[in-house]
């Protein structure tokens, strides 16, 4: 499995972008999908997961951010509104399959089995 990300750019603070996650080989629907992300001098975090029956975000994201999946075009989306300084960071997207033992895992990036290049998120106040 290949992802490749995209959609990062400069964004004013309060703006929106939506970044994308494009995958190829494997097949995609038995995926568990992530985006993580790492700013500078930090480490690399959770911020959203889309499989084991529904969404996830992490705390500060959580009604700014949704992740989607269309299978159709195995592509994972995260849609990103009210921007805020504190998101700037590179976001990195992720496959793992979605077995029953890692549901309680989707947090972890040790679930995941494959990452995309990441995408960088600048957003300036």
């Amino acid at each position: 499995v290949q992802l490749q990300a995209f959609g990062g750019g400069l964004v004013q603070a309060g703006g929106s972008l939506r970044l994308s996650c494009a995958s190829s080989g494997g097949t995609f629907s038995r995926y568990a999908l992530a985006w993580f992300r790492q700013a500078e001098g930090k480490e690399r975090e959770f911020v959203a997961a889309f499989s084991w029956g529904g969404d996830r975000y992490t705390g500060s994201v959580k009604g700014r951010f949704t992740i989607s999946r269309d299978n159709a075009k195995s592509t994972v989306y995260l849609e990103m509104n009210s921007l805020k300084p504190e998101d700037t960071a590179v976001y990195y997207c992720a496959a793992g399959l979605a077995t029953v033992d890692r549901k309680s895992n989707y947090y972890s990036s040790r679930v995941y089995d494959y990452w995309g290049q990441g995408t960088q998120l600048t957003v300036s106040s």
